[in-house]
């Protein structure tokens, strides 16, 4: 009788046969979903001693993981890295192949995944970055999903917060000061279009004379993110860029065969011999979202174009871009025949 009260769950059965499973402590029932008594029973034994010695289940957990799954006692996380990159592609792969040489990773990558403890993660993310942490995250998440892994290192509220740097577009002065810099012609038509498009680089990259429509004035691309196509009325600012470059096939024949951090690290470059700091080539999708804004293009339009997850349209339409909000008067007797 001693013994049964040191136990903080019970076994009954309902009228109907079914066993259930309830907590003393809170009072809590819920079915064991089983008519065998010596299966009831042991589920709820093992709840017992689980509540008694928590640490010792979690090591008893490991070591019948580990004699399921042979493969389980030698792999890493290293191994799971590289399993990851077998199943992306194109500009995800590269992204990936990138992100596992962080130096932060390399306490981890012969740890064994099933000896991981949360401390092992923390360790990695305090000599990380926030991509250390997304990446990181995504990785336990994948053996989660890969049945690797029985239960999370570290738990979903014991991450810490990933706290991404403030983001902008770029300014009108500064996209001048860098095309004053260029004297390449490729590259200045690239800036240009990613200035009037609001594509991602590799977007802008891979376009071709055949995606304008000359006659409906009209450019077309497909989102290499996500394969979601857009169709882009263009005015005389983008005419005249368009007819400066080549009639057929790619529009930036050098520029696209290049990857993205080549094309990254050499924006870099010229923005410093231009004198110009705190931008990337992304930013000119805020700066397109920013302008989007401050005119007052449709959220909906802003969306299509950059994409309907877009941060920069997140951001813009939130709270980045100033608009000036005309006075009633003006805006009445502007519309007042629209009205009548």
């Amino acid at each position: 009788m001693k013994d049964n009260m040191k136990q903080r769950y019970r076994t009954f059965r309902r009228g109907w046969g079914t066993y259930y499973c309830e907590d003393l402590q809170t009072g809590k029932q819920e079915s064991l979903k089983t008519r065998d008594k010596d299966e009831a029973y042991r589920i709820v034994a093992a709840k017992n001693e689980t509540a008694s010695a928590p640490a010792f289940s979690q090591h008893l957990a490991r070591v019948y993981w580990k004699a399921g799954d042979p493969a389980a006692a030698t792999r890493t996380w290293q191994w799971v890295m590289d399993e990851i990159i077998k199943l992306k592609n194109g500009t995800t792969h590269e992204r990936w192949v990138t992100a596992i040489k962080d130096k932060a990773y390399d306490s981890i990558r012969h740890l064994v995944v099933l000896e991981t403890r949360p401390e092992h993660f923390l360790r990695v993310m305090e000599g990380g970055t926030v991509c250390t942490n997304i990446f990181l995250r995504r990785m336990q998440n994948f053996a989660l999903d890969m049945s690797w892994l029985p239960w999370p290192v570290l738990p979903k509220k014991r991450w810490p917060k990933i706290q991404f740097k403030d983001k902008r577009g770029i300014t009108w002065e500064e996209h001048q000061k860098i095309l004053a810099s260029e004297q390449n012609s490729e590259w200045r038509a690239c800036y240009n279009l990613l200035c009037q498009l609001g594509g991602s680089q590799s977007d802008v990259a891979n376009l071709r004379a055949e995606d304008v429509d000359w006659e409906m004035k009209v450019i077309g691309f497909t989102r290499m993110k996500n394969g979601s196509v857009v169709h882009l009325h263009f005015g005389k600012t983008l005419e005249n860029i368009l007819n400066d470059l080549p009639g057929e096939g790619l529009l930036l024949p050098r520029i696209a065969p290049m990857k993205e951090s080549d094309r990254a690290k050499a924006f870099i470059r010229r923005r410093r011999l231009a004198g110009v700091s705190g931008v990337s080539l992304h930013c000119y999708r805020y700066a397109w979202a920013e302008r989007a804004k401050t005119c007052g293009y449709p959220e909906r339009f802003a969306m299509q174009n950059l994409g309907h997850g877009s941060e920069a349209v997140a951001r813009a339409y939130a709270k980045k871009a100033k608009v000036m909000l005309p006075s009633l008067e003006e805006y009445e007797e502007k519309n007042a025949p629209l009205a009548t």
